[in-house]
């Protein structure tokens, strides 16, 4: 035997309101009286009703749904931010969906156009690229898009990044201070902004400190190619007794190299800063000096970027970076003084 469906037509009887009301207390940000709003979800209670979230979608013209692209979530970055963001937009009355896409550029564009198929109200792309395709696409289907952690030349879309050259530079000029001679870079994946940038801040930082780096080798944001690189370096003549990371999934790894495979002490033979802060820097097996990445500040001005490009799409569009300071440890030496 069917089960008759509740709507908010009986809601709206039961409680004695108007089917508008009833429809108001269930849209989020919608304007009603905390006494109306009470009335009518005990009635909705009581019947056991449950507002039809598509049906409304198809009225309104919006799916109170953001989608979110992301290349990879072994990076321990990424996982605190996915979390971070879907409880920001929840505030806001949004919900996350989620799609993981290949680090190329057809598989963004395949995901990017299942989510213009999906009718999302907005896009933010984590650790991924977008193309001048990719850009008319959303812009045809006026859907914003705001870049998390990731840069794009020009200004088309906003981005939300930390300040990656000056933290580049402030690790620079932190090795530098500590006397290390021989300091060298696994840098972050050439194609991404964020690893070009620290790497451009570092090398720029070396130079003001009158150091050049003895060796530079792209990590591609891997563990394994990261590991492969620190292997290299510590083989070269005069290996160097500093290594900058380009971020703290890489810094992990080189750093289990060094100790469980060639033997060496941190920092003692071998000073370690990575880029992130994510929380398994401040456990005790790495205890990881490294620059944070201000991931609150970051989500909350990618949050708002994002709404308030949904509700007026003429807003131009932002390249925001947030300052994050670099998180002293023990994995790299503390130079005499040191406050910054």
């Amino acid at each position: 035997m069917a089960i008759e469906k509740v709507t908010s037509q009986d809601v709206a009887r039961l409680a004695g309101v108007s089917q508008s009301a009833v429809s108001r207390v269930f849209t989020p940000g919608a304007s009603v009286s905390p006494a109306m709003a009470e009335k009518v979800r005990k009635a909705a209670s009581e019947l056991g009703y449950r507002p039809n979230v598509l049906a409304r979608s198809l009225i309104t013209g919006r799916s109170r749904i953001i989608g979110l692209v992301v290349a990879y979530l072994e990076n321990q970055f990424y996982p605190v931010a996915l979390e971070r963001l879907s409880r920001a937009l929840q505030v806001e009355g949004y919900h996350i969906l989620v799609f993981m896409a290949e680090n190329s550029v057809e598989g963004v564009a395949e995901v990017m156009q299942e989510l213009i198929d999906y009718q999302v109200d907005g896009i933010i792309t984590a650790s991924v690229g977008m193309t001048t395709d990719l850009t008319l696409r959303c812009a045809a289907a006026g859907i914003p898009v705001v870049m998390f952690n990731r840069g794009q030349d020009g200004l088309v879309h906003s981005s939300v990044t930390s300040a990656n050259v000056a933290g580049g530079a402030r690790a620079a000029e932190f090795l530098a201070a500590g006397g290390h001679r021989r300091i060298a870079h696994i840098a972050g994946w050439d194609g991404s902004s964020t690893g070009r940038d620290r790497r451009q801040g570092f090398l720029d930082g070396l130079v003001a400190s009158g150091r050049k780096p003895i060796a530079v080798i792209d990590g591609m944001y891997s563990r394994d190619a990261a590991a492969d690189a620190a292997r290299q370096m510590m083989a070269l003549a005069e290996p160097p007794d500093a290594i900058f990371v380009g971020n703290d999934h890489m810094a992990f790894a080189v750093m289990d190299v060094l100790r469980y495979e060639l033997h060496l002490s941190i920092p003692g033979d071998v000073s370690i800063v990575g880029y992130d802060d994510v929380p398994l820097a401040a456990w005790a097996a790495y205890d990881l000096t490294t620059v944070r990445q201000p991931v609150k500040r970051m989500v909350q001005a990618t949050v708002s970027t994002i709404v308030a490009k949904i509700e007026d799409p003429t807003r131009p569009p932002q390249k925001i970076e947030i300052d994050g300071p670099l998180i002293l440890r023990k994995s790299a030496r503390i130079p005499e003084g040191w406050l910054r």
